[in-house]
Order: C-alpha cells, then sequence, then structure tokens
C-alpha cells in the first residue's frame, strides 16, 4: 500500500462502537447496536501501455441503531469527532422516539448468540504497492491485446484494499473482523466489418495466491471479445439451452430471493409453499459454508451475532430452509438460523454467504455433443421476474449449438420460462470453479423458449 496512515485497528473501532452503545443507553435507549468499519484500497488504471489513474481511497464510517421498546431507529455517519458523534446518537434517540411500533423488531435474543470465538482465514496484509499494481494491469492489458482483433483497451485495472469492521450490541455482541481483497482485470474492444464488441475478464481473492495468473485473465478476455464478433439472432423457438458458468450462478440469486425470510413472510414468494419438498432434480445439491478458509463471502458469525455452519439448502433436490434473520424469524415463527446480514444503523439483511451447486459428472464439452440445434448462453442482462409465479424472462448473447459442436455467435435474444420449472430440470455439468461468494458449474435446461428473429 502506498498510503502513509496505520492499517485499521479493530481495537480502536471496537472502542468506538462501544462508546456509542454507551451514550444511547445513557440518554435512555432500552436497546441498542453499534457498528464501526474502516477501509482503504489503492487502484490503478492502465491504458494503452501507459498509466491512466492511480486512486486511494480511505474511510472511516459508523452506524447506531437505538430502541425504544417496539420502536427503532438508526443512523450512519462518517464524522467520529465528539460534535459528529454526540449529534449522531441524540438524532437515533429523538428518531426512535418517533417511529410507529414494529413488533417484530428488537436485537436478537441473548440465548441464540455465538459462544466462542471462531477465528477463520480472511485477512492478508496488502503487500502490492502502486508500481506493483501498474505492472500488474499492464501484464493483463498486454495479453489481451495480443490476441488478433482486439483493437482497443477500454480498462485494465490492478487493486488491492483491506477493511476492518467491529460491531457490539446490548443483548451480548462484540465482534472484531479484519478482511483484505485484491484482484485485476481487463475490458477490451475488438472490431471487424460486422461491427464492434466487448468482453472482459477479471479475478478477485482475499489473498494474492488465490488470483488466477493475469496473463490468463488478459487472454481470456482478448478470447471472449473476439468471438463475439459477426453476432446475428437466433430464429425463435424452443431448445435445449446450457447456460455458462460466467452467468450460472444468477439462478442462485433468484432462489436466495425466493427463500429469504422476509420474502417468507410478506408473501413474496414463488416457492412459499414448497418447504420440505422437492424443488430440483435429486441429483442436485446448494450448499452454503460460511467458514470456507479465503472464502469473498465468509463471516464467523452472522449479521446479528448468531453462529452460522455448512448447511445444504437444497438436499437431493429438496428445500430445507429458509434464510432468516430475527425479524423474519419472529414473524414466521421460527427461530433464526445464521443468515441475517448487517448494515450500519440499518435493520438486518438476510443473506447467503459462499453458496455453491455441487458440480454433476458430465463436462460442459460433452453437454455440448449431446445437442444438435441449441444454445450456450454467455451473457445476461436486463432480467425479468415476477417473485409471486417465478416466471421469468431475459435478454441473452452466447453462441448457437449445431450438430454437437460450437458454430457461431448469437446476440439480442431472449430466454423465458417459469422458475419452478426451471430448476427442476437443472443438470449441472463439472466445471465448478470457487472464484466468488455465489458458484455454480454451466447449467443445462432441455428444453426452453427461445424468443430471437
Amino acid at each position: 500500500m502506498t498510503s502513509a496512515t496505520d492499517a485499521p485497528d479493530t481495537d480502536q473501532l471496537l472502542s468506538i462502537a462501544e462508546d456509542l452503545m454507551k451514550r444511547a443507553r445513557t440518554l435512555g435507549a432500552d436497546a441498542a447496536e453499534a457498528a464501526v468499519t474502516q477501509s482503504r484500497a489503492t487502484e490503478v488504471a492502465v491504458r494503452d501501455g501507459k498509466l491512466e489513474a492511480v486512486e486511494g481511497s480511505e474511510s472511516k464510517d459508523a452506524g447506531l441503531r437505538v430502541f425504544f421498546g417496539k420502536r427503532q431507529a438508526g443512523v450512519s455517519f462518517s464524522d467520529l469527532s465528539e460534535e459528529g458523534v454526540s449529534l449522531a446518537v441524540e438524532r437515533a434517540i429523538a428518531m426512535a422516539k418517533l417511529a410507529p411500533e414494529d413488533p417484530y423488531c428488537g436485537l436478537v435474543e441473548a440465548h441464540f448468540l455465538a459462544t466462542g470465538s471462531l477465528e477463520l482465514a480472511l485477512y492478508e496484509a496488502p503487500h502490492w504497492n502502486s508500481e506493483d499494481l501498474s505492472r500488474l494491469a499492464q501484464s493483463v492489458e498486454t495479453a489481451a491485446r495480443d490476441i488478433p482483433g482486439v483493437t482497443m483497451t477500454e480498462t485494465a485495472f490492478a487493486s488491492t484494499g483491506e477493511t476492518a469492521s467491529a460491531s457490539v450490541s446490548t443483548n451480548g455482541v462484540s465482534h472484531t473482523a479484519r478482511r483484505s481483497n485484491s484482484g485485476y482485470g481487463v475490458s477490451v474492444i475488438a472490431a471487424s466489418d460486422s461491427g464492434m464488441e466487448r468482453d472482459y475478464s477479471m479475478t478477485s481473492a482475499r489473498r494474492v495466491a488465490d488470483l488466477r495468473d493475469d496473463a490468463e485473465i488478459g487472454k481470456e478476455a482478448g478470447e471472449r471479445t473476439v468471438s463475439r464478433l459477426g453476432a446475428t439472432q437466433m430464429s425463435s423457438g424452443n431448445r435445449p439451452v446450457i447456460f455458462d458458468r460466467r452467468v450460472s450462478a444468477r439462478f442462485l440469486g433468484s432462489l436466495e430471493g425466493a427463500i429469504s425470510g422476509p420474502s417468507i413472510a410478506r408473501g413474496v414468494s414463488f416457492l412459499r409453499e414448497h418447504m420440505g419438498q422437492p424443488v430440483f432434480g435429486t441429483h442436485i445439491n446448494i450448499i452454503d459454508d460460511p467458514h470456507r478458509p479465503w472464502g469473498l463471502g465468509s463471516r464467523p458469525v452472522d449479521g446479528e451475532g448468531l453462529a452460522n455452519t455448512k448447511c445444504h439448502i437444497i438436499e437431493n433436490g429438496v428445500l430445507t430452509t429458509w434464510l432468516l434473520n430475527s425479524p423474519s424469524a419472529r414473524q414466521l415463527g421460527l427461530e433464526p438460523n445464521g443468515y441475517a446480514t448487517r448494515s450500519l444503523g440499518g435493520s438486518p439483511g438476510v443473506s447467503s454467504t459462499n453458496l455453491h451447486i455441487e458440480a454433476g459428472e458430465q463436462s460442459r464439452e460433452d453437454m455440448i455433443a449431446d445437442i444438435s440445434d441449441g444454445l450456450l448462453i454467455t451473457e445476461m442482462f436486463s432480467p425479468s421476474q415476477n417473485p409471486n409465479t417465478g416466471d421469468w424472462s431475459v435478454g441473452v448473447s452466447g453462441f448457437a449449438i449445431l450438430s454437437g459442436e460450437i458454430a457461431h455467435p448469437v446476440s439480442e435474444i431472449t430466454v423465458a420460462g417459469n422458475l419452478k420449472d426451471i430448476f427442476a430440470r437443472l443438470i449441472p455439468a463439472n466445471d465448478l470453479k470457487f472464484w466468488s461468494s455465489t458458484n455454480a458449474p454451466s447449467l443445462l435446461v432441455d428444453n426452453l423458449s427461445i424468443g430471437g428473429a
């Protein structure tokens, strides 16, 4: 890092959070929670082999949520001076006294809180300076520009950063964490008589050793971009469709939204009546693992301080759990189960951690070889989804599959179906990679509606 300031200090952040909580109690709050985060990062951008920008960012922010009976209010702020802190606490207190009652609000009951301390490997001290970042960004760009047909660079970047946080609450939560993140990537343009196309590749990880090779990233970006040239529309009809692993994890986002506690509590989910029932084929397992070492979504406890653990959300095709925080659990008459997220001063949300679909046995290449007329999707955009029914459509581009081979690029088409039907027919390939917090292998659906020419 090029910053001369000290690294984020979790003990200092914890002290600030404890002070906020104590001030709220002194001013009469029945309960309170406070959180403080500090982050710093450096990013370098290059274009055409020349340094374009070096940006350093640092921030320290705090949040406070206070309760008076079943009334609550929260504030977030970055002015941590004595005057700024006093004003923020007073504002939170005043807002809470005027807030409408919420029968489901409140800190999580103390007996649900995690006991003991779980140490996860999530932090590696940054050791790249701006010169290192510039060299990496240039290397990624060079590898992309070496691909014949690539004509321009949109941007190539490399970055490194770290975040520290502390959270406390009057029910007994006291937690600190440190996380690091580094990465690089490139976006390029290719041109031909048929037009211009753009694509990219990037890699991100908590530790440098887990990053993909910089030359590999650049080469992948260049090849992806050139392969899109000359795209045409595909004719409308029903065909087998393969969702490349670049986009297949989008289905996990749809699943997560449909099984989140708040969605179930509001009755706004196409899976609200499916607990304990088959939702996918018996060959599908979907697993969330909050304790994956160096995982981009890993956390030792959830956002309310509950213990969390590895969970088969879908086991042999069957839906086994909702993703609950304490408010949604109270509304549903259930117990919270470790999926709460914390925001600065806000009510808890809900999220998975490191979610993935287990790999199948067949390779993507073998899946393609078995298709006489189909579609390989590599990009999805502008999705539309009815949360109540599961009706779903999305704009896509990719490649036509003809006679068991990838034939030519296609674009300006849509695919549509009902997510309950799609989930039940998904077949995973064996190409799963853990490159994000949400991961899936390529996925085959044997028959989907395609809207094209």
